[in-house]
């Protein structure tokens, strides 16, 4: 079976991803892969520190695609073209890149949209509107040229979610719920699945078919049996897997998805066929 990893970053990428032992980011990484249920070595992605390690790791799991997700917001960024670097590098692997238009400006941020999808071949832009400065709910209007022009141009948008988001409040799935209705063409894929608010995302998803869940390392949380209800309910179109890496093992995870519930008919779609659609792979 093909298996497409829509989040999988390697550690040498920026020291929030372990890239350096004896630091808190390091220690960041070990307390949240046991936080998230990584069986043995809590040290697992020191592997990836390197660019060989990292598509060694992809190759030993089996994956037919990793998705490194790029960043922009106020305390983090890791740019377009790093991430084009990167997934230009090896067939196995595709990029999502990342703007904000609170802190590059608007013309800025569209112009930087359309090299990112054009020029470097990336599949699709990440926002982050929770941790931005100020931080903002996603349906906040100044997004509202950036959904236009995704929309206008066939490319998914990537929302980050859960319970990380600095203020909680800016974790809530109503907001996904209103660019899904103003923007009914727009492809939204939800990075952590709203975790720990699965109800209320699953009950957006319901209601609106252009809005995809990918709860990646939060799947195996209290509470997420839902998710697995849902999609052998009615959501198996709109469900992705993803890993996390470095935040979690990529060969654990792809055990522990199979193990959880979902129906074996729908699988298929869960780990390639929605997010080839979705990527237009």
């Amino acid at each position: 079976m093909q298996i497409i990893d829509m989040r999988c970053r390697p550690a040498y990428l920026h020291d929030f991803f372990g890239k350096t032992p004896g630091t808190a980011e390091f220690d960041t990484a070990r307390w949240l892969n046991r936080r998230v249920g990584t069986r043995g070595s809590d040290t697992h992605f020191t592997r990836s520190a390197t660019h060989d390690g990292f598509i060694a790791e992809v190759k030993d799991a089996g994956l037919t695609k990793a998705v490194v997700v790029g960043r922009h917001t106020p305390a983090q960024h890791l740019p377009n073209d790093t991430i084009h670097q990167i997934v230009t590098s090896s067939s196995l692997l595709e990029g999502i890149g990342a703007v904000d238009p609170v802190l590059q400006g608007e013309k800025a941020a569209l112009d930087e949209v359309e090299r990112a999808i054009n020029v470097l071949g990336l599949k699709g832009i990440n926002l982050e509107s929770g941790f931005g400065s100020p931080a903002r709910h996603a349906d906040d209007p100044v997004y509202f040229p950036l959904y236009e022009l995704l929309t206008a141009m066939d490319t998914p948008l990537f929302l980050m979610s859960g319970p990380t988001t600095p203020d909680p409040r800016f974790n809530d799935p109503a907001a996904v719920g209103n660019i899904a209705r103003q923007f009914p063409a727009l492809k939204i894929a939800v990075y952590h699945g709203s975790w720990p608010n699965v109800q209320q995302i699953i009950g957006i998803a319901f209601r609106y078919e252009n809005v995809s869940i990918i709860p990646d390392m939060y799947l195996f949380q209290p509470g997420t049996q839902n998710y697995v209800d849902a999609v052998n309910s009615f959501l198996s179109d709109q469900f992705l897997f993803g890993s996390s890496y470095p935040f979690r093992p990529i060969g654990q995870t792809i055990e522990d998805f199979q193990k959880i519930g979902f129906r074996e008919e729908y699988l298929e779609n869960l780990f390639s066929k929605n997010a080839m659609r979705l990527l237009k792979l």
